[in-house]
């Protein structure tokens, strides 16, 4: 089994560098870059601005407007007419422009080996830090949420598969598809309308991980406060989230329940919860498993951005959200790069995972 890591292990690397590549290449594609949107603001403020970057100490000099206007149809940048070609290389060179698209890629994968992502165009912070800032935030929604998924689901879905075609299953299926069928972000509203001051009660925080005050406040009042203004975001990514992988649980067990070895243990006279978590168990939870990975990502970093701009909480989903459109291209690599490198390491969890429910599972021996 230890070898078997170390290869996976290994293998992180090759599987970030093609991701990073094909992102790399898409980006160069894309127009709309932060040489052309600093273009769009100089332009759509003053002409003093482009005299404040191409200045040396008087005016910009009348030969220098006139090469400008003659010279603007040579820039590779929409939006240029009539901007200093000085100016733009000032700007290329500020935003490391200046240097041939490899170039510039092979100094990212050498600072990248080291986690040095840069800084950010316009936060005016370095891109470590701006994940380390967003993390708490991202972390406490993703955590939580797939542990109450799981908690709820896996007991919902077994449930539901022993009393198949029950009362119970009906019921409990007509909430599920009900659940699945809001949104979650339509709940996040009802719940703010609801319990956080909106027309009704004003029980919960709107906004916010934590109170202003929470530094100042005794240490069982900071977890009471943590999951005070935790309460309403994560029910709304739960509401939403629970319903595939109930349905997964159900629809596994009753795929193991009705195999002839389960018949077989039952016509020997064993117990029927002996069956269940001592054979049917460990078979039928490898597939709930096998999800883990997917959902705690998808979570973390995709169905969090909208629960994130509605209560307020400044998370990685926004982070990345915002850097994409801002075309702040050191945030967004330097995000890719983490979410792809957790993602890698939670399916190699996932793999281990396996192997700890079912021994008779041996990945290493696969690759003989």
């Amino acid at each position: 089994m230890l070898n078997y890591i170390i290869k996976r292990l290994f293998l992180i690397i090759p599987t970030l560098f093609g991701i990073l590549t094909v992102n790399f290449l898409i980006i160069q594609a894309a127009p709309g870059g932060p040489v052309e949107k600093a273009i769009a603001q100089i332009k759509g403020t003053d002409v003093s601005v482009t005299q404040k970057f191409t200045s040396t100490g008087g005016e910009q000099s009348q030969s220098s407007q006139n090469k400008a206007n003659l010279n603007f149809n040579e820039s590779k940048y929409r939006g240029s007419q009539g901007i200093d070609p000085d100016l733009i290389k000032e700007l290329e060179k500020q935003y490391g422009f200046d240097k041939p698209p490899l170039e510039r890629f092979v100094e990212m994968i050498r600072n990248y080996l080291f986690f040095d992502f840069g800084e950010s165009f316009y936060k005016d912070q370095t891109v470590i830090d701006l994940i380390i800032e967003k993390l708490p935030v991202s972390i406490s929604l993703g955590l939580w949420t797939t542990l109450l998924i799981y908690l709820i689901s896996i007991p919902l879905g077994i449930k539901k598969a022993v009393l198949d075609g029950s009362r119970f299953d009906v019921y409990t299926s007509s909430l599920i598809i009900l659940g699945y069928a809001i949104p979650g972000f339509l709940f996040a509203i009802f719940l703010i309308v609801i319990f956080a001051g909106g027309s009704y009660l004003d029980i919960f925080p709107l906004r916010g991980l934590v109170s202003d005050s929470w530094d100042q406040l005794p240490f069982f009042e900071k977890i009471l406060d943590y999951f005070w203004h935790l309460a309403l975001p994560v029910l709304a990514m739960v509401i939403g989230g629970f319903a595939s992988l109930t349905m997964l649980t159900k629809n596994s067990f009753l795929d193991e329940i009705n195999k002839q070895y389960v018949m077989t243990a039952k016509a020997k006279g064993v117990g029927e919860q002996k069956v269940l978590y001592g054979h049917v168990f460990r078979n039928a939870m490898l597939i709930v498993i096998s999800g883990f990975p997917s959902a705690f990502i998808n979570i973390l970093f995709t169905s969090s951005l909208l629960i994130e701009v509605i209560f307020s909480l400044d998370g990685l989903g926004l982070l990345g959200f915002e850097a994409a459109l801002g075309r702040d291209y050191p945030v967004v690599f330097g995000s890719l790069y983490i979410f792809t490198l957790i993602g890698l390491l939670l399916r190699l969890a996932s793999d281990l995972t396996y192997v700890l429910i079912d021994p008779r599972i041996d990945f290493e021996s696969r690759g003989k």
